[in-house]
């Protein structure tokens, strides 16, 4: 079965493409009607400085137009927008240009996915493409990067990034910087070795790789007990960050392989829950700091990173934070990767706090065990992939959270290439007892200014706007608005399924505009 690309309608009535360079990435806020980063800009900051939606008016939002997507499966889509056209990702890693004034396909883009495919530790989903010059780039669940061309979607080359009979595959939306693709895998739950790639856009020649797991010889090597080095885990599955100006890549790192029994690879499991900072140019780590030493309870650390420059303590800094898995929200010097602030932001039962370096002191008998033993966060995190937001206008970073715990089970496990390496697992406390919130954090410090309860702990990301507002979703199917400064809701709207991705704004013709996916459905709503 050979990749498919079915060309729907001409491109009369579309803006002409035009290109989008690296220096109109790097200056993304500059032309805030398009989107054109997975998280909006190299900041990561899922901040849009468009006015037009406000406090004032958000009530009267109505939908503009509804694309269904072709193949069931969970969307967790974030757009890519430019020029007029709007670029998805459809399940498990279809790519469609949209019109945005109208939701009509222009084209789209099908790889051949193989019907044994190993996609192990995650649904087959896809969370975006990367654009760059005229060229639209993804990931797919069958471990290839690809290249098509923004007019047509017409494949310019297709590159195996690793064996996917392994476990490697992609669910990452990549990210484009100059004369460079970089790509992260997942695949630790099949016991892989995890790494970070960086492709020439034009031929689609790997440039460098840079594993996240250390082998023989290597700073951090000693972190792995034996031969554990080898099947360590530590997938780099969500997009990063970047800072042009220090010319610094900021990447988060999942969980060690097997999950939830450590036994087997005695030490911190360097460079696994971590955050990253390499330099794009060789792949070469420059600092890390990591969250959750030799983890047992599958909290990767593949949060996004948000970067912004604020004052702590009287000294201005570069700064990034992250809201972790583990519970704990961290402030972090991006220059060098000094650990300033870390504070929970979600209940936690597993450490009683972080130590003056930011390590966790652990509590006794929080490790997993063979009658289960329950503890907070759950084993999805008191985060996961859905984006935080920080908004320069507030100075506020604004987090979904979700409140759950766990009873973690420990097993034994046995690696065979391809297959689940995990030992042990999880069983979720329901009902009740699991719930969820918008928080919003002051960002140098973390503490709390406000707070909005959801019925459920959420899967969808956040959007802040210049026009004073949060943009979010339920698990329930609400799409909803809230005023950035105090957390009051003023527009919601019943989609009729779960709302599982991150919304994105942008805008066309004069008009602003908000799109998020929902159920098979990616829903685009503006004023009348």
């Amino acid at each position: 079965m050979r990749a498919t690309v079915l060309v729907l309608i001409a491109l009369s009535g579309v803006t002409a493409l035009a290109q989008v360079p690296y220096s109109r990435i790097a200056a993304a806020d500059k032309t805030p009607a398009d989107w054109l980063t997975y998280s909006g800009t190299y900041q990561s900051q899922r901040y849009s400085p468009l006015t037009q939606i406000t406090r004032q008016n958000v009530a009267q939002l109505k939908p503009f137009w509804i694309y269904q997507v072709r193949r069931t499966g969970i969307v967790e889509t974030s757009p890519i927008v430019s020029d007029g056209v709007m670029y998805i990702t459809e399940p498990p890693s279809t790519v469609t240009a949209l019109d945005v004034r109208t939701g009509r396909p222009l084209w789209t883009w099908t790889p051949a996915i193989p019907p044994d495919v190993r996609v192990i530790g995650s649904p087959p989903v896809n969370r975006g493409v990367a654009i760059l010059d005229e060229t639209v780039f993804v990931g797919t669940v069958h471990g290839h990067l690809v290249a098509l061309d923004a007019k047509s979607g017409a494949v310019r080359w297709d590159t195996i990034v690793d064996d996917n009979t392994l476990g490697y595959y992609m669910t990452c939306a990549p990210l484009a910087l100059d004369g460079k693709i970089i790509i992260g895998v997942s695949g630790a739950e099949a016991g892989i070795r995890g790494f970070l790639d960086a492709y020439d856009p034009k031929t689609g020649k790997r440039l460098w790789r840079s594993f996240t797991i250390p082998g023989p010889g290597e700073p951090g090597f000693g972190t792995w007990g034996g031969d554990s080095w080898k099947t360590g885990g530590g997938s780099s599955w969500l997009t990063g960050s970047y800072d042009p100006e220090l010319n610094l890549l900021y990447w988060g790192t999942g969980n060690p392989g097997p999950d939830w029994n450590g036994d087997v690879r005695p030490g911190d499991n360097l460079y696994t829950c971590s955050l990253i900072a390499m330099n794009p140019d060789d792949g070469r780590i420059k600092w890390h700091f990591q969250f959750t030493p030799h983890d047992v309870h599958d909290w990767d650390s593949n949060e996004i990173p948000i970067l912004f420059d604020a004052t702590i303590n009287g000294r201005a800094r570069k700064l990034v934070a992250m809201a972790n898995r583990n519970a704990f929200y961290y402030v972090l010097d991006r220059e060098t990767g000094e650990f300033l602030v870390g504070t929970p932001y979600a209940k936690q039962t597993w450490a009683a706090g972080l130590d003056a370096k930011g390590r966790p002191r652990l509590l006794p008998g929080t490790d997993p065990s063979t009658e289960g033993t329950l503890v907070f966060p759950n084993i999805q995190g008191a985060s996961n992939w859905p984006s935080p937001s920080y908004s320069p206008q507030t100075k506020l970073f604004y987090q979904p959270a979700r409140e759950m715990g766990t009873y973690f089970f420990k097993g034994e496990s046995k690696y065979t290439p391809g297959d689940p390496f995990v030992a042990g697992g999880g069983r979720a406390v329901n009902g009740d007892d699991a719930w969820g919130a918008v928080r919003a954090l002051d960002a140098t410090t973390g503490r709390m200014k406000w707070e909005f309860k959801l019925l459920t702990p959420p899967w969808s990301g956040l959007l802040s706007t210049a026009g004073g507002l949060v943009f979010g979703g339920t698990e329930e199917g609400n799409f909803f608005a809230l005023d950035a400064d105090t957390g009051k809701p003023l527009w919601d709207l019943q989609l009729g399924s779960a709302v599982k991705a991150n919304p994105i704004s942008f805008g066309v013709d004069g008009k602003q505009y908000v799109a998020i996916a929902a159920g098979y459905s990616l829903y685009v709503f503006g004023l009348p």
